[in-house]
């Protein structure tokens, strides 16, 4: 095989490949030699039919089958002996070809830019820990104390009030009828939550141990029973009995309930907890900063072809005037995702990052775990969109570059207090809010000048036949 970059403009560039007849005939050997085998002809055994026999009958298909296959081989061989990476797929005239010929073709191609990594190494970030004052730890353990409220026994005599807990076997009739699910034994209820039934707490204030009390409820939306939903029920309730709250001691046994090894190490994991729940923001906004880091690196020249891919997305679903008149801007906008694209992607491969089908795994496990009730669902839309589980793939894949570019990196270490945490995330969060909002803005002017457009060509339309009406009766 002789290659030959015959013309290099810019990172566009036309390899002539020449694959002489004595080769391409091997080739040919070797596909006669493999289907020999397996044709049956009459008149000859079992892979005996001569060579001339079977480029009579099978000579085209054969020679077809072999053009693709050295096309192949040799357009990617002779890619990576130039060390040429394509941006999309290259171009490829055939000049001369056929059976017993050389062959002879041209490659064009839009190279990948040469980018420099070098300056990854030292990229600067902030990098943010939360220092979570003890009296933050204390509040939130009193705010789990408070929802896990201790109960304890009353005096008979004493009546239920809002906070209270009351125990009741109930049974409910429609009409002065029973329907299925209608009775309850032992059923608690928090007087004040309203968990159970709306309104039904509040016509248990008051009640006492052994009372006897007719409840009425409308059943609700999701009552198992469709045909029973919004119909009014009477519960006729035997109230077992009334416990009153009582204030949980914050103490080694409360600690241990929650699976801690005492008070001081239950105030550890909180303090832990509270910072991990700041810690992904916080860590978002420092691969942000190095983001924007890497936009202004220098990349000499973006392939065309990929940046009309990337304009294609970013201005899907919009109008085509739309579009033009924010042409810049949206090739702006392409070029730097495009740039920022490749910078991480040179530094992926240059550092050997792979992504594993474990690790793939393990993300579509954490969205799972996100949508609780909806598991299924999230399984059969990655198993049924390949293209799904390729982006998540290269979610990943980024996810673990910049986790590395931070590891190289110099972070500007920040200890924060969890006020100025806030602070930090609610200007971030201000910010992309503010910019969604022009989005929407644009969108909505575009849209309204679009059906602006939509209904003057509609009188536009209407007008022109009653001045053809007209004309006519003034021929008349």
């Amino acid at each position: 095989m002789k290659v030959t970059i015959e013309n290099k403009k810019g990172l566009k560039k036309d390899l002539k490949i020449l694959i002489d007849k004595e080769t391409m005939n091997s080739y040919m050997d070797e596909k006669y030699e493999e289907i020999k085998g397996t044709v049956n002809l009459k008149g000859f055994r079992p892979g005996k039919v001569p060579k001339e026999v079977l480029k009579r009958q099978f000579g085209k298909a054969v020679f077809g089958e072999v053009l693709d296959k050295v096309l192949k081989d040799t357009s990617t061989k002779a890619l990576e002996e130039n060390k040429i990476k394509p941006a999309g797929q290259p171009k490829l005239d055939l000049k001369t070809y056929g059976e017993d010929k050389k062959l002879e073709y041209v490659l064009s191609v839009t190279e990948l830019p040469k980018v420099d990594i070098k300056s990854l190494e030292n990229i600067k970030f902030d990098q943010y820990t939360v220092k979570i004052d003890d009296s933050e730890t204390d509040k939130r353990i009193k705010e789990i104390a408070k929802n896990q409220p201790n109960f304890k026994d009353t005096k008979p005599e004493t009546k239920a009030k809002d906070g209270d807990l009351v125990a009741l076997d109930y049974k409910a009739t429609i009409d002065g009828k029973d329907f299925k699910g209608n009775e309850g034994k032992n059923t608690q209820l928090t007087l004040g939550k309203d968990l159970f039934l709306k309104g039904f707490d509040k016509q248990l204030i008051g009640v006492k141990k052994d009372d006897e009390k007719i409840v009425e409820a409308i059943l609700p939306e999701n009552f198992p029973e469709k045909e029973l939903i919004n119909k009014k029920a009477k519960f006729n309730c035997k109230i077992l009995n009334v416990k009153h709250p009582e204030e949980v001691k914050i103490d080694d046994n409360f600690a241990k309930n929650l699976g801690a090894k005492d008070l001081k190490d239950l105030k550890s994991l909180i303090s832990r907890q509270i910072n991990d729940e700041y810690k992904n923001s916080l860590d978002q906004l420092s691969k942000n900063q190095i983001l924007k880091e890497i936009e202004k690196i220098k990349v000499e020249e973006v392939p065309e072809n990929l940046i009309e891919e990337e304009v294609k997305i970013l201005s899907q679903g919009m109008p085509e005037e739309e579009v033009k008149k924010n042409k810049k801007t949206f090739e702006d906008k392409a070029k730097t995702r495009i740039k920022t694209g490749l910078i991480l992607n040179e530094f992926g491969e240059k550092n050997q990052i792979k992504v594993s089908e474990v690790e793939i795994q393990n993300e579509v496990q954490k969205q799972l775990r996100m949508m609780p009730g909806q598991e299924k669902m999230v399984m059969d839309f990655y198993q049924k969109n390949p293209s799904a589980v390729a982006s998540l793939r290269g979610t990943v894949y980024e996810e673990k570059i910049l986790n590395l570019i931070k590891e190289k990196g110099k972070a500007n270490k920040k200890e924060i207090s969890k006020s100025e945490a806030e602070k930090i995330l609610k200007e971030a969060n201000d910010q992309m809010h503010d910019y969604n909002n022009e989005k929407k803005e644009s969108k909505k002017k575009s849209d309204v000048k679009t059906a602006n457009e939509k209904k003057s060509s509609t009188k536009t339309a209407k007008s022109k036949p009653a001045n053809k009406k007209i004309k006519k009766v003034s021929k008349k």
